[in-house]
């Protein structure tokens, strides 16, 4: 299981001439230097001699413990040695493992193409939660702010992607316009924005452990503070990610470094 990504993902760029919309979100209350600091995080990773060689292998491993620290944040939380064995059978996990071993064929097709992939991302989350003619079909209250999330996807700006990677979790998380799965889809949606948009062309980082390291309850805050539309909760949302983008850093960081020791 791998995320194989073309190397130099595109990083889009504001359109000339128009207001970037995501611009203030720098000017938030410590979201600057958070991104600052998620952004050197995974510089360091990147800049790993294992990734001239074992770039695969490094993204193989992600993948894995991506999974399974998506599955823990929703309340399964399993060992790595039994999903290595393939001994878990729980319907979470198992979506998790699938949702991981998708998203490399989706990151180009993302930025074109968000709701195709958000449904194919439901189909392969909630196979065995939903029935089959509930996958990959977003709740009627979701359509009008799923258009505003596809154009951000879609669109141009000259923000950190961290940040916009950010964004994308906190609203498809927030919105939950599957019923199921909801946060296994927002936190695949925010990785492939990340690697699409350049944070993390070869998917060695593994923000879903950043995410777990900080704590379930900590993520559960930081989202609903994200929901209440403040200025102090968005605020605290973005540097949360960031945050946790730090930790998946250093997760990645580990498994090169467990790859360099054989």
């Amino acid at each position: 299981m791998s995320i194989p990504v073309r190397p130099g993902a595109a990083r889009p760029a504001a359109t000339s001439g128009a207001a970037d919309p995501l611009a203030p979100l720098l000017d938030l209350p410590g979201v600057r230097d958070a991104a600052d600091a998620a952004r050197a995080g995974i510089d360091r990773l990147l800049g790993h001699r294992v990734l001239r060689r074992e770039s695969a292998g490094v993204s193989t491993e992600s993948a894995l413990r991506g999974a399974r620290a998506s599955a823990a944040l929703d309340g399964v939380d399993v060992p790595l040695a039994d999903l290595r064995a393939g001994s878990v059978g729980d319907p979470v996990v198992q979506g998790a493992l699938r949702v991981s071993a998708g998203l490399g064929s989706m990151v180009e097709t993302w930025s074109r193409a968000p709701g195709q992939v958000l449904a194919r991302l439901h189909v392969l989350a909630a196979a065995d939660l939903a029935e089959s003619a509930a996958l990959g079909r977003p709740a009627p209250h979701a359509g009008p702010r799923l258009s505003g999330l596809f154009s951000l996807v879609t669109g141009g700006t000259a923000a950190p992607a961290v940040l916009v990677a950010a964004l994308v979790h906190g609203e498809l998380a927030a919105l939950a316009p599957f019923g199921t799965a909801d946060g296994v889809v927002a936190r695949a949606a925010g990785r492939l924005t990340g690697i699409g948009r350049g944070l993390d062309p070869k998917a060695v980082s593994v923000p879903e452990v950043g995410f777990a390291e900080l704590g379930a309850q900590a993520y559960a805050q930081a989202l609903a503070g994200y929901a209440s539309g403040t200025e102090a909760g968005v605020a605290g949302w973005l540097v949360h990610c960031c945050r946790a983008t730090e930790h998946g850093a250093l997760e990645g960081l580990a498994i090169c470094e467990s790859l360099l020791r054989g």
